[in-house]
């Protein structure tokens, strides 16, 4: 999946990071803009649609919130405060994006205007809300982190019965990932498998996974962003800050460059120039005397080029004899020899 004719769709996902708060949620928006970045992507949770006083805390971070649906709660914006986060992501030229955790969710988003959808790792067996999904007509992004091929070839065959049009994220539900949880390796699997745009949804804290899932052939990459990675909050210590984000972009947009401009090996004309001054001539190491057949250890090879016979001719050299008294350094040419 490629936009706006750019190579890698890049999507900050700030998810909780704004705690609940509009005005914490607004300046991200603006920090993310100046990265660089092609989407910012959020959560839309509806807390008595999607959860229950019955689930657990995945990490237990809440000094305020008794119940993961009391933080579901806390993390709710109502209709005319999205419609305003998407006002002003076109502002400022970003995608909107948001996950739907019900499919109440995804009537909100529809209302919102989203361009797409962004199916988190737990909802991949949910297809109650995929076929809600199904029914909009638009691209959906799946993240296959907790999904084994069984589970995701069931979904696949669910998608595309309904001509649904999607890209597939490897993905890694351990927060932060270690580098042995990275699973590159999948990448290429499910180009394969699939044959439908693939990507990487990273939660190392750490640039480089990307870089790597990029020279891999990811042609979508999402990872958390948060202003400071102490900032409370379940993923802040898996996350990149605004500045590594823009590094990342920076890695990206040269490796794109790289890749649409391959060198040509077997054409080096454009370094005549710097092969005269870097490549090197023969020389006499020594004072020798006229007639003195040439041994290896009489040579030298001495900037610059061709100032003397080639070093890479030094073997038609040997067991040659010189016509002449030479001094040491000097160059040795053709003419000097018998």
């Amino acid at each position: 999946m490629k936009e706006k004719n750019k190579g890698v769709f890049i999507i900050a996902e700030i998810a909780q990071a704004h705690d609940g708060s509009l005005g914490l949620l607004h300046s991200y928006i603006d920090a993310v803009a100046r990265a660089g970045v092609d989407a910012i992507k959020f959560q839309t949770h509806i807390a008595e649609a999607e959860s229950s006083e019955h689930e657990p805390f995945r990490v237990n971070f809440s000094y305020e919130d008794k119940t993961r649906f009391d933080y579901w709660k806390r993390m709710e914006f109502s209709l005319d405060e999205w419609k305003g986060i998407k006002a002003h992501c076109d502002e400022v030229g970003l995608e909107f994006m948001s996950s739907p955790f019900s499919n109440t969710a995804i009537d909100l988003l529809e209302q919102v205007d989203v361009n797409r959808y962004k199916v988190g790792s737990g909802e991949v067996n949910n297809f109650l809300l995929l076929e809600k999904i199904a029914k909009t007509k638009k691209h959906v992004i799946i993240s296959s982190g907790m999904s084994s091929y069984s589970e995701l070839d069931n979904t696949v065959a669910f998608l595309k019965e309904r001509q649904v049009d999607f890209s597939i994220l490897q993905c890694t539900t351990s927060y932060p990932t270690k580098p042995e949880q990275y699973g590159l390796n999948v990448i290429n699997e499910l180009k394969d498998r699939y044959k439908v745009p693939v990507g990487f949804s990273d939660h190392s804290s750490s640039i480089e996974t990307c870089i790597a899932a990029t020279v891999l052939g990811a042609e979508i990459l999402e990872f958390h962003v948060v202003f400071d990675k102490t900032m409370f909050g379940p993923d802040a210590k898996s996350s990149l800050t605004i500045d590594e984000t823009s590094a990342l972009v920076d890695s990206i947009r040269n490796l794109e460059r790289a890749f649409e401009n391959p060198i040509d090996k077997n054409d080096n004309s454009k370094f005549h120039g710097l092969k005269q001054i870097f490549e090197k001539s023969l020389a006499i190491n020594k004072d020798l005397e006229k007639g003195h057949e040439i041994t290896f250890l009489d040579l030298e090879a001495k900037k610059p080029k061709g100032y003397g016979i080639s070093a890479d001719n030094y073997v038609q050299v040997i067991g040659r004899k010189i016509n002449k008294r030479m001094k040491k350094w000097d160059f040795l040419n053709d003419d000097d020899l018998i």
